[in-house]
């Protein structure tokens, strides 16, 4: 079984649409990291989970 971090983040309801996949992109390509889940609130705020794979690295020796 694959194991994984998360990191949280918060977009408050004032940021676009358009900046908020600019900022989730970003944190794909630098530094890896995939959606887990969004949940869109009401008054137009979102939480985002990403998550990344763990790579343990095993003595060969």
């Amino acid at each position: 079984m694959a194991e994984y971090e998360f990191q949280e983040l918060y977009v408050p309801r004032g940021v676009s649409r358009n900046a908020a996949r600019q900022l989730l992109t970003e944190h794909a390509e630098y530094g890896h990291w995939e959606l887990d889940r969004l949940r869109l609130y009401a008054d137009g705020s979102r939480r985002v989970r990403l998550r990344r794979r763990i790579i343990r690295t095993v003595r060969t020796w």
